[in-house]
């Protein structure tokens, strides 16, 4: 048992990067956590209030995959910290709590899929979702994309999520599991769910944790560790992220999260050479992706998570026509820049899909068909999405 223990926090240990993390690791909090059978319990002195106004926090799980690749979850309870063990590959909560995630855990997903598609028929898409769960169902339930009990409902349909399911809102794990679970939905249905990383993931993963709710930091004080730790190489929600790509190209489509930018053209990149980069440097500290002039590049401001240059006016439409042409695509559709409605620019070649999620109040989605562009009201509503050409330099 201490074996166990031990390895575990020297496991962790390794990982660990400058970030200010306590070293006391969730997995020494309660050694039931590492039994196979252990029952649930309760970390002894974690129901003290933590501020005079502060309200009781139910949250989890959080899944962690122990040396001998079983699992167990953590969950807070109403401020109680609570392991439970993993059996089955099925995820059940603890009975004191309730309405949280009991994923089943798939080992396929975390598998690298293919970058480029063709042939897909009917495409969803969405962006910045910044942990709102409940504006998110309630779009996706309103077009049909998943069922009254959030069940995967769209066929061999193609959902693409252009990234930033972290910080800001107060349900961001929910939003991680209902994606993983459509994630094994989607597949066994003959679709495809493809989760992009945006700059809140990257950030997140690399420790800067400036935007999250406090929700979570109630979590992390109650768990004795960092926030990016819930989701480190050692989770199964961290091992799923770090299997995904930046960009994927579906049918005449290029998605990412901020853009491409022109710089791109200048150091002549694949999608699948961005890709591998970003999955392999990911756990990067930010000052040695800053010391390699290429990861500088992809990670920061002119690269595919951070950049904006498609609304500021710094483009004309014969540079948008030059990387469209360098992709052989007819559009390339982003998240990151915020609008209150999906917003075709450049005469739909740019396609904004930001819409406001973050904000918690309502959003819109991408409808795609081989002939349609189409926005996706909240209310289940559906339009053409309209050319607009962008103001010239």
């Amino acid at each position: 048992m201490l074996f166990v223990t031990v390895t575990r926090l020297l496991t962790r240990a390794r990982n660990l990067r400058v970030k200010g993390i306590v070293l006391t690791a969730v997995y020494m909090t309660s050694l039931a956590s590492v039994l196979p059978h252990a029952s649930a319990t309760p970390l002894a002195n974690s129901s003290s209030p933590l501020t005079p106004q502060h309200q009781a926090v139910t949250d989890g799980p959080y899944v962690f995959i122990n040396p001998d690749n079983t699992h167990h979850a953590s969950w807070i309870c109403a401020d109680q910290l609570i392991h439970t063990p993993v059996e089955s590959l099925k995820v059940m909560q603890p009975p004191a709590c309730q309405n949280l995630p009991e994923p089943s855990l798939n080992a396929d997903l975390k598998l690298i899929s293919a970058d480029t598609y063709t042939g897909v028929n009917n495409i969803v898409a969405l962006s910045d979702v910044h942990g709102q769960f409940d504006v998110m169902v309630q779009l996706l339930q309103a077009h049909g994309i998943i069922d009254e009990q959030r069940h995967w409902a769209f066929g061999d349909g193609h959902m693409v999520m252009t990234g930033d399911m972290f910080d800001r809102g107060p349900q961001v794990n929910e939003v991680l599991w209902l994606l993983y679970q459509l994630d094994s939905e989607a597949t066994a249905a003959g679709g495809k769910l493809h989760l992009l990383m945006g700059n809140h993931e990257q950030m997140v993963l690399m420790g800067d944790l400036r935007y999250i709710h406090p929700r979570y930091q109630t979590t992390t004080q109650l768990m004795n560790t960092s926030y990016d730790a819930l989701y480190d190489q050692d989770t199964e929600i961290g091992q799923w992220l770090r299997s995904k790509h930046t960009l994927v190209k579906i049918n005449n489509a290029l998605f990412m999260h901020g853009g491409i930018s022109p710089e791109w053209l200048e150091r002549q990149l694949s999608i699948s050479q961005a890709n591998r980069l970003y999955r392999r440097h990911i756990d990067d500290d930010k000052a040695q992706l800053k010391q390699d002039e290429l990861l500088n590049f992809l990670f920061f401001s002119n690269g595919p998570t951070w950049y904006r240059g498609y609304f500021n006016q710094s483009l004309n439409e014969a540079d948008i026509d030059k990387l469209l042409a360098y992709f052989d695509v007819d559009h390339i559709v982003v998240g990151h820049t915020s609008q209150t409605e999906v917003l075709g620019l450049y005469h739909n070649k740019i396609i904004a899909i930001d819409s406001s999620i973050k904000r918690g109040l309502s959003g819109e989605l991408l409808l795609m068909t081989p002939e349609q562009l189409i926005r996706g009201h909240y209310n289940g509503d559906t339009q053409p999405l309209q050319a607009q050409p962008l103001a010239q330099k």
